[in-house]
Parts: structure tokens; C-alpha cells; sequence
């Protein structure tokens, strides 16, 4: 699976079965999606979500997504 179709399904998971509920109860946070089984690990942190995912499935490659957020990890992105 290349990089483009795990963030496909990832998102696809995300969008189907996880924005409204995470959107609401844990906004900002971090959740790293196994597409295969659909399992997704919250973490206040990258790190905590994609650790979490790892831990659970270390042999299987996970998304991590930004709740509420259109790109996971802003860089740059300070105000003047």
C-alpha cells in the first residue's frame, strides 16, 4: 500500500465513523487510524497517538490524523 492509499483509507474511516463524535468530545487531539481494522488511538501528542497504534499493531502501518484539522502537523506556521 503506498503512502497516498493508507492516508485514503485513513480518511475515509475518519470521515465516515469518527468526525462528528471526535470533532466534538476531543478536539485537537491526535488519532492514528489502522485502516484494515478501522481501529483508531487518541493521543494528546502525535507521538502518544502513533505510539498507541504501534503498540497495538507493530507490524501493520497507521495514519495519523489531527481532529478538527485539515493537515496534522502545521510547520511554519507562526504569527508574525
Amino acid at each position: 500500500m503506498t503512502a497516498a492509499d493508507l492516508f485514503t483509507r485513513a480518511k475515509r474511516v475518519y470521515e465516515e465513523r469518527l468526525q462528528h463524535q471526535l470533532e466534538c468530545s476531543n478536539p485537537n487531539a491526535f488519532v492514528a487510524i489502522e485502516p484494515d481494522s478501522g481501529e483508531y488511538f487518541l493521543g494528546q501528542t502525535l507521538s502518544e497517538a502513533s505510539a498507541a497504534a504501534h503498540a497495538a499493531y507493530p507490524d501493520r502501518r497507521c495514519c495519523v490524523l489531527r481532529v478538527g484539522h485539515s493537515v496534522t502537523v502545521h510547520i511554519g506556521a507562526g504569527q508574525r
